[in-house]
């Protein structure tokens, strides 16, 4: 039976947020269901599609909160960096990505429909996570190139997750490649060192 009168709209909307990153690190995006979300907590289906409007919009807020929880995770390694920090951003795209990959895949597996667009605010909570980048890589280009940090920031995000979704699927293995990360790590250098940049 339903507890609708248990929660307030807020109150629901986190519980259905947290079972729902729950049950995709658990399942992973291809076996995730809203229903066993419902189940879980209690409410009937179209409770979640009450409060999120519809299926892709309770993705997109799920993979939403994954994006906050990496760019955490990438600010807790740059915390503690010593003097690479470069060298700790690869690593913590890696190691969140191993740590939960269910989480990290679901945000690529996951599309909303060609006509509909992300909600702006869920759209600015993403973008933290780039934003994280592009401050690291104007910290360290000449006053001459600073302009040049978003693009390349967003470039060396690709580079790195290529490199990361290799070592996670072993396609690496495969080549005979034993540190990707190392390889990661070297080829964003080389791309910041073209760009002027001081490391």
């Amino acid at each position: 039976m339903g507890r609708r009168s248990d929660h307030s709209r807020a109150e629901l909307e986190a519980l259905i947020l947290e079972e729902g990153q729950r049950l995709m690190a658990e399942m992973g995006f291809a076996r995730f269901s809203a229903r066993e979300v419902a189940k879980r907590i209690g409410y009937s289906v179209g409770t979640l599609y009450n409060v999120f409007g519809s299926y892709d919009l309770l993705l997109a807020t799920i993979n939403t909160a994954t994006f906050e929880r990496w760019a955490a995770h990438l600010e807790q390694r740059l915390h503690h960096a010593s003097t690479d920090r470069i060298a700790a951003l690869v690593e913590g795209y890696f190691s969140f990505a191993a740590d939960h990959p269910n989480l990290w895949s679901a945000i690529y597996d996951h599309r909303l429909p060609a006509d509909m667009p992300i909600p702006e605010g869920l759209a600015a909570r993403r973008g933290a996570l780039t934003d994280i980048v592009v401050r690291e890589v104007v910290a360290i280009l000449p006053d001459a190139t600073k302009e040049r940090a978003p693009r390349l920031a967003r470039s060396l995000v690709a580079t790195v997750h290529g490199h990361c979704a290799f070592a996670l699927n072993g396609s690496f293995a495969l080549l005979g490649e034993s540190d990707p990360l190392e390889m990661a790590t070297a080829r964003v250098k080389e791309s910041l060192l073209a760009a002027g940049a001081t490391l």
